[in-house]
């Protein structure tokens, strides 16, 4: 039985992990790498193995970083199935397709500027007919129902709380007359957030590969979110002006919806028109719309049992064709305006980001991670002046943080999923989908509570795991 790290290892981007067993090969997770334009192309292009030699994918949930390579997985002879639940098969037939036609326009805008320089040709990753293909091969198979895999494999999905759909899996492993468990986590939630059911901890693990993003940070509390966000848009609209938030369309848009119909209906929030300007989100909260039974039960108190829906009220309008979009440029009284993306490196959001960037009496509301470089991450820092759509302009808005809204688990929820996993069952412990920065003080915070093995492997390392090893942290690499 081996484990070879084909993605996301030391860094945040392209999850990818190969499990050998009883001769087959499993694969966990087929993310995009998102970087650098080249180095992309180059990473997300060449596999670290033979697509066609793949027996099963299993997919924890939708998003891109997960999930966005599966097209070129099957364009490059991938012929197996790629089993996720079922609401991650619905949400992965939007995002694919979207990552599909944007490819497609990049690599036009690029190859307009190569025919001027005399350079090369570019192709896209893939295109929009390579998705169709690949949405042939998903299987949706519900939380907690055991499947087979691969001989001696079995798989069950667990609610892992991070958006719709998403799930930690266990695999049953008997090989060589031997048995053991190993989980995945995929990306873990936060408990007792809105909408998504608290995360299902996987459990009587002998091996756990665990996400590490948010390892060395804790997040605002939630429980004040709720009235900070209400007297934002209270004091906005007293000042005659509107609340931009860029927002990512799966998760954090049904959730800021979410939580403005809970005040629109308390009357804690002025009656002001709500828009979602983004298509995507749309076809997204669709897909919300359709797996009601994956809500947690404040959301089916607070709506559910009274027959209404979290994310369609009186005030809120969802915006769908670009000359709508155009028209809210002439509104002059107060509203709020959600689009895409969360770190305004794309999307609708930059047209509404360059018509009031300069007004003093709107307020740019971020309600999520900005990377370094993004235009989120300079108006955050405090930059005067920014760039959008090539063009210098003056940042005369207000602008603020609510960072309680993340869907990832922090460094306290990383720990005490851990600890569900006591360090004498536990043989070995992979810290994944994290950087550095995360990862090490995690991984040192779990060696202290007594989890020997606790590893951080490298970009592409292959680690053998025999039923007769013994403790050993032979497989950390250190950056």
């Amino acid at each position: 039985m081996f484990l070879q790290f084909c993605g996301a290892a030391q860094t945040v981007t392209g999850s990818q992990y190969l499990l050998g067993v009883n001769g087959k090969k499993i694969l966990l997770e087929c993310g995009l790498f998102q970087g650098r334009r080249s180095e992309s192309y180059e990473r997300n292009q060449n596999f670290m193995f033979d697509p066609a030699t793949l027996d099963a994918v299993i997919l924890s949930h939708a998003h891109i970083d997960h999930s966005g390579n599966i097209p070129n997985l099957v364009k490059h002879g991938y012929r197996g199935s790629i089993f996720c639940t079922p609401a991650t098969v619905d949400l992965c037939a939007i995002m694919l397709r979207d990552t599909a036609f944007l490819q497609v326009k990049d690599v036009e805008w690029v190859n307009k500027r190569n025919m001027d320089r005399h350079r090369l040709l570019a192709k896209p990753l893939y295109t929009p007919e390579d998705v169709e293909a690949s949405l042939d091969a998903f299987v949706g198979i519900d939380y907690n129902q055991s499947f087979t895999i691969a001989p001696g494999v079995e798989a069950m999905f667990r609610e892992a709380g991070h958006i719709l759909g998403s799930a930690g899996v266990t695999l049953d492993i008997r090989e060589n007359g031997n048995f053991r468990r190993l989980g995945f986590s995929g990306d873990i939630g936060r408990p007792g957030m809105p909408i998504t059911r608290d995360p299902d901890i996987l459990r009587d693990l002998d091996i756990l590969i665990m996400e590490s993003t948010y390892g060395n940070r804790l997040h605002g509390d939630y429980a004040e979110v709720e009235e900070e966000l209400a007297g934002i848009v209270r004091d906005t609209a007293a000042m005659g002006g509107k609340v931009i938030i860029p927002s990512f369309a799966v998760g954090r848009t049904q959730h800021i919806v979410y939580v403005l119909h809970k005040l629109f209906d308390e009357n804690r929030i002025p009656d002001m028109p709500i828009f979602v300007d983004s298509p995507m989100a749309r076809d997204v909260t669709a897909v919300f719309k359709k797996f009601p039974q994956y809500f947690d039960r404040e959301a089916r108190r607070v709506f559910l049992d009274n027959k209404e829906t979290p994310f369609d009220f009186p005030r809120l309008t969802y915006i769908q064709s670009v000359e709508e979009s155009k028209k809210l440029n002439d509104l002059k009284y107060p509203h709020v305006i959600i689009a895409g993306s969360g770190m305004c490196e794309g999307g609708r959001i930059l047209h509404h980001l360059r018509n009031n960037v300069g007004d003093h009496r709107t307020l740019v509301l971020f309600i999520g991670f900005a990377a370094k470089e993004t235009l989120a991450r300079k108006m955050l820092d405090g930059w005067k002046t920014v760039k959008i759509f090539g063009e210098e302009h003056e940042v005369k808005c207000r602008i603020r943080l609510i960072d309680a809204f993340s869907a990832h688990a922090d460094r306290r929820d990383l720990l005490d999923y851990a600890e569900f996993n006591p360090p004498k069952r536990l043989n070995h412990l992979f810290l994944v989908h994290g950087e550095a920065e995360q990862a090490l003080p995690l991984r040192d915070a779990l060696r202290s509570r007594g989890h020997v093995n606790v590893h951080f492997p490298a970009f592409g390392q292959v680690v053998t795991l025999d039923k007769d090893e013994q403790r050993t942290s032979s497989a950390e690499t250190n950056p």
